[in-house]
């Protein structure tokens, strides 16, 4: 079987972002960001090793961008935070 390696295009202003930056972006802890990684619904990451895992800017911003709301009883998306029962 071979193994198709996507390619990941980035403008020139676009970063990689380790865990603490990320965290620091998003105004969260890493164990913050380590449960989205571990329930799903966070944004997209990129793990290169067992301990080197890495965020890019654009796609934490669009992220976020996706969790805007403009009124308080609007749910969260189920799709970006899975209730577990």
């Amino acid at each position: 079987m071979t193994l198709r390696r996507k390619k990941v295009e980035m403008d020139a202003d676009d970063e990689w972002l380790d865990l603490d930056q990320a965290a620091s972006l998003m105004h969260m802890t890493k164990a913050n960001l380590a449960q989205l990684r571990y329930k799903g619904g966070g944004p997209v990451y990129y793990r290169l090793s067992a301990k080197t895992i890495l965020y890019r800017r654009s796609v934490i911003l669009a992220w976020m961008e996706s969790c805007a709301h403009d009124r308080t009883d609007h749910p969260l998306s189920e799709s970006r935070f899975p209730v577990h029962r």
